[in-house]
């Protein structure tokens, strides 16, 4: 064997079983090799941030790492914005970068680059420049390990082309499966002794804490002690439905979550982050924590937050407690001019049973999740790090990981711009994802960022950096153009009757939603002395506000 036939071997081995690609000269013994794996599915991407952003989408719902394959620096850092959100949602990604021979390094020549060193911002943990043909099988086992812990992480194998080339690899063995590590008992019954008390405590989950067994053991608690659960801002992935426990998300605006999380004595976290501002904000604190909570932590990323739930529940007798389950329910069919709040309740209104939802529609899915509280039981998977470009890519890889599951992806204008290449894909493999992009022409979110941070009153060429309407973008056009099946709307009639089409009709489709801006005009104007006002308003009157604006 050469060394790619070792590694694919290695990888197919230990259970990876898709390589979402873009590959240029020196991976080209990688490429040749995967006709001797018919294990690894191997899917071109036409650009790295689609193969990094459907690498996420795909361990999210697959719950193991898929690999990339890269080409060089250049491919890493194209792939680097989708890397970022894996990151920082603890995704495994087993992440393959191509590099010149270790002989060619020293010419310099005109792609070389300090891999490495690229790869460190996104990868911390795990990064390795393979020097050796014969440790090139456990080199990979190595990078896989390392991906598929606790927490979760993506890994850097840079495979050398000679290293690729040459004779003389080794397949390695498997990885031994992950033990899932439970809390110190001293911090689980500190905790239960806080439960106990009837202090104000907030439970606050993250990450696996989102899945549906430990949402039961949270609920449980919550119905044994009066304790309230709130969920990250950006969940990695949230198991949601009629059946399951309702949580409460963070706010996105820090006012708001501030009134969340008000009043609190305690704030436990479970596989989470204390949660601070998405952005800093001129006079306004960064840390979200109120004045006098003490934060407490059940579950550390590197625990398994079910083990460390039921320990809890086992500690306070919560087992034989009912949980509170999310009533079945469904809105309205909606009619008349669409606007986003509209299509999010058509979603409401046709979202089949375990569709899996990819949220990057910023400002226009405000109401996504109050609309689709009550529908049958789906996946909700969002942006975990904020970068632009998240939505479609990551369509790509959950609907690869479950292809017998509907994969609705709701998307802005301006974010599908970054990664439109995802739909070609998206036809290639024909993949049953629906993509919805809200066309208001316009970044909407940093038009209201652009209030909120109090750079002054706006004049027409800034504005013109934030205005996507001269030209208007066209994205059914560019859909059809990359083999998807794809409709404008611009009145709710037509919204459900294309979504009700794209759902029943297996392949990929595009629904183009015409839409105005969710904030916009004098809303735009006041919502910052709102927001500033929230946290000095009364605690049922500030709710009500949350509600209205961030329901």
């Amino acid at each position: 064997m050469n060394g790619a036939q070792a590694l694919l071997k290695t990888l197919a081995d230990a259970g990876v079983e898709v390589c979402f690609t873009n590959p240029g000269t020196s991976e080209m013994h990688f490429v040749a090799a995967l006709d001797d794996e018919p294990r690894l599915r191997a899917v071109l991407t036409l650009f790295e941030g689609v193969a990094t952003g459907a690498a996420d989408g795909y361990a999210r719902m697959a719950g193991k790492p898929a690999a990339t394959l890269l080409h060089l620096g250049c491919g890493l850092g194209n792939g680097l914005a989708n890397l970022h959100n894996a990151r920082k949602g603890k995704v495994p990604i087993v992440n393959i970068v191509g590099d010149h021979a270790t002989y060619h390094v020293q010419y310099d020549a005109q792609l070389q680059s300090d891999i490495e060193t690229v790869a460190r911002n996104v990868s911390p943990g795990f990064v390795r420049t393979s020097a050796s043909t014969a440790r090139l099988g456990q080199d990979a086992v190595d990078a896989i390990t390392a991906a598929r812990g606790r927490p979760g992480q993506v890994a850097t194998l840079i495979l050398p082309a000679d290293v690729s080339w040459n004779e003389g690899g080794v397949p390695c063995p498997p990885p031994p499966p992950v033990e899932p590590k439970a809390a110190d008992e001293a911090t689980v019954q500190a905790i239960a002794g806080i439960l106990r008390s009837g202090q104000k405590a907030a439970l606050l989950l993250g990450g696996h804490a989102l899945r549906a067994p430990a949402l039961l053991a949270a609920a449980r608690l919550a119905a044994a002690t009066g304790v309230k659960l709130l969920a990250e801002v950006f969940p990695t992935r949230l198991e949601r439905g009629a059946g399951l426990p309702t949580i409460e998300r963070l706010a996105y605006f820090a006012e708001l979550a501030g009134v969340q999380l008000a009043s609190l004595q305690h704030l436990v976290l479970v596989d989470a982050k204390s949660p601070v501002s998405f952005f800093a904000y001129p006079g306004k604190a960064s840390d979200l924590v109120p004045p006098g909570c003490t934060v407490h932590t059940l579950a550390a990323p590197e625990q398994d937050a079910l083990t460390c739930l039921e320990q809890l529940v086992a500690a306070l007798g919560a087992g034989s407690a009912e949980p509170a389950l999310q009533a079945a329910a469904r809105p309205e069919r909606p009619t008349g001019e669409l606007t986003a709040a509209k299509a999010c309740q058509a979603l409401g209104h046709l979202l089949p049973e375990g569709a899996i939802l990819v949220d990057e529609a910023i400002t226009s899915g405000q109401k996504l999740g109050a609309m689709t509280a009550g529908a049958p039981r789906h996946d909700l998977l969002t942006l975990t790090g904020g970068a632009i470009g998240q939505g479609l890519p990551s369509a790509v890889g959950a609907a690869v990981a479950c292809p017998t599951r509907p994969v609705i992806a709701l998307v802005g204008d301006g974010a599908a711009m970054y990664t439109v290449q995802a739909l070609w894909t998206m036809a290639r493999e024909q993949l049953h994802v629906v993509g919805i992009v809200f066309n208001n022409a316009s970044y909407s979110v940093l038009n209201i960022e652009l209030e909120r941070v109090g750079a002054g009153e706006p004049g027409p060429r800034s504005r013109a950096q934030l205005d996507l309407g001269a030209p208007q973008l066209d994205f059914a056009r560019l859909a059809q153009g990359m083999g998807v099946h794809a409709v404008r709307a611009d009145s709710a009639e037509a919204f459900c009757a294309a979504l009700e089409y794209a759902l029943a009709t297996p392949g990929p489709h595009l629904i183009e939603a015409l839409v105005p801006e969710s904030i916009r005009g004098a809303k735009r104007k006041v919502l910052p002395w709102v927001l500033g006002a929230a946290p000095h308003l009364p605690q049922p009157v500030a709710q009500a506000l949350k509600r209205a604006i961030a329901p």
